[in-house]
């Protein structure tokens, strides 16, 4: 694989993937099993999914008991590459960072775009490019599509 290869897959889309209440469940399970692309999660990544997995639902959460979340984890891991953090994506961080381009929350989001700078990945897939809208001039960010 090349690096244009690298794709850098957002938790929106492992949320959309494991919730079959979501809009998007059956194209996040396409792209996940057919992309041909080298998809990969971040540990950001990871955290934000099992954050979410494992809040409740009427807190806009998943529901889902710990070991549950960490099995679907453990599954998506099997098929996805995990890209490492590490000094490279940490200067990217805050590159991005101090150019304004993540504060407050958005720094999750920043660290997710550094790490995959960082690795020479080609694109962000998300099922809210809105979250990562800011970053379009960096990475391209291309949106989960039916």
């Amino acid at each position: 694989m090349t690096r244009a290869d690298v794709v850098v897959v957002d938790t929106t889309v492992l949320l959309s993937a494991t919730d079959r209440s979501r809009v998007q469940h059956e194209a996040a399970r396409t792209f996940l099993r057919e992309d041909p692309r080298d998809l990969h999660l971040t540990a950001q990544v990871a955290r934000e999914y099992l954050a979410v997995a494992t809040r409740p639902t009427g807190l806009n959460g998943l529901g889902l008991a710990p070991e549950a979340a960490v099995a679907n984890v453990r599954e998506l891991s099997r098929s996805l590459g995990m890209l490492p953090e590490g000094t490279a994506s940490t200067s990217h961080l805050l590159r991005l960072v101090a150019a304004g381009a993540g504060t407050g929350r958005q720094v999750h989001d920043a660290n997710i775009v550094a790490v995959a700078l960082a690795h020479g990945a080609a694109a962000v897939v998300t099922d809210d490019t809105s979250h990562f809208a800011r970053f379009a001039d960096q990475i391209r960010i291309e949106p989960l599509t039916a």
